[in-house]
């Protein structure tokens, strides 16, 4: 006969009878490997190019058709940024205050040279602005102080005349067009319900005046026709077209700026002391002219005019008391009738003060044509400062040494002069002969 003997769970030592005892917890380990993004990167595109590989092997027509398109797809957009950009009118000069109210937006902003202008776009200068505007199709516009214009026309699509075109609300504007390659390309003013429609190598100033109710158009170079309705008149080299509100235009000739002869442009005139040294102006006589008004500037759109001679009865005129630094001046006619011509074209000089010493190294190493546009490369002085052909030269290395790159130049032979001064007070002149083919 077996004995069956009742047993019962053990009660721990430290455990109260009757108190349940909690189960046991064990303790799980957790252990990790740490990937940098660098490794699944590199995970990634390994694994990739063997999928590529992969697919390349098996289906190798199907492979080279995804990859033309994806190739195309991408040149087709960066030809449509190319493009984009190409056709829309970009700011080359800015002086003063000059503001651009976009198409698509109704607030005014300053404009600067990243600016870029398309159709319907309107440019605005105060009175101390003035801005020089470049299109797609080479023409150029300057939009003098307090004027305002809407852009009307950027054209420049392939195996098309190319077409570029202003309106102009109130104010002035000058503008030179360059030679098309096809004939039938143009530059057109709009000005009330008239239009100046500019032919190649031509200049003209046009002018709106809304108060007055007059406008008119100068044609200093080339011709331009002139159009309102079914009225056309052909404009010449020194005529101007008046354009009033009611009445038909009339056409007279107008009196010719003064060619300008010295100081040459771009011409450095190095002296001991500026401010008591006397510059000497001359310019050819223009017939009819009885006087004539020199004026001097410190920037190149006459913003800033530092001497102005109003009546000089000759061609000639010695203007003292100027600083050292870069200046542009200009001459008008004036004709016995008060009629007073255009501004001539700007010249550009620096005066530069010679210092005490001429010990100063300045070599001229190389110089490199690209298209129209001179490269300068030499070397000179740590913290001298230089002026290539009127021109600061702003990047000089800490060692001296320079490349400097010119505005363009026309074709034919021209001379660079390099002209440096070190902080001693001590300059030095270099010049290089340099032909710019057509």
């Amino acid at each position: 006969m077996r004995e069956l003997v009742q047993t019962q769970t053990p009660i721990e030592p430290n455990q109260p009878a009757g108190h349940e005892v909690p189960p046991k917890i064990h303790r799980v380990e957790v252990t990790w490997h740490a990937v940098t993004y660098k490794t699944v990167i590199a995970y990634c595109l390994l694994a990739a190019t063997i999928i590529l590989a992969a697919v390349y092997i098996v289906f190798p027509s199907s492979f080279s058709t995804v990859i033309n398109r994806i190739s195309n797809a991408v040149a087709s957009a960066d030809t449509e940024a190319v493009s984009n950009s190409q056709t829309q009118a970009k700011f080359v000069n800015l002086d003063g205050r000059v503001q651009v109210k976009k198409v698509s937006s109704v607030r005014w902003v300053e404009a600067d040279y990243r600016t870029g202008l398309d159709k319907g776009d309107l440019v605005q200068t105060g009175s101390d602005g003035m801005a020089r505007i470049t299109f797609a199709d080479g023409t150029f516009y300057t939009v003098k102080s307090d004027t305002l214009i809407t852009v009307e026309e950027n054209s420049m699509a392939n195996d098309k005349p190319k077409t570029s075109g202003i309106g102009i609300n109130t104010g002035s504007v000058d503008l030179a067009t360059p030679s098309w390659t096809s004939p039938d390309s143009k530059a057109v003013v709009r000005v009330e319900d008239a239009t100046a429609q500019l032919r190649p190598n031509s200049r003209a100033q046009v002018k709106a005046d809304p108060n007055s109710k007059e406008n008119e158009i100068v044609v200093s170079n080339g011709s331009a026709q002139v159009q309102r309705g079914q009225e056309r008149v052909e404009v010449t080299q020194w005529q101007k077209a008046n354009i009033p509100t009611s009445g038909p235009i009339t056409k007279t000739e107008v009196l010719a700026p003064p060619d300008l002869m010295e100081p040459l442009n771009l011409a450095p005139i190095i002296v001991e002391n500026p401010k008591t040294a006397t510059v000497h102006f001359e310019w050819k006589p223009v017939p009819d002219a009885v006087w004539y008004t020199l004026r001097i500037s410190t920037t190149h759109m006459f913003t800033k005019i530092v001497k102005e001679v109003p009546k000089v009865s000759g061609t000639v005129a010695d203007i003292n008391g100027l600083d050292a630094g870069d200046y542009f001046w200009n001459v008008t006619a004036v004709s016995s009738k008060k009629q007073r011509s255009e501004v001539s074209e700007p010249f550009k000089f620096t005066l530069v003060a010679q210092g005490k010493t001429q010990n100063m190294l300045l070599e001229i190493q190389g110089t490199q044509l690209h298209g129209r546009v001179v490269e300068i490369i030499g070397r000179t002085e740590p913290g001298a400062a230089l002026i290539i052909n009127a021109q600061h030269v702003p990047n000089i290395a800490p060692d001296g040494t320079f490349r400097h790159f010119t505005e363009p130049l026309q074709p034919g032979e021209h001379t660079i002069v390099v002209i440096g001064q070190n902080r001693r007070g001590g300059t030095n002149q270099k010049q290089v002969t340099i032909v710019v083919p057509n």
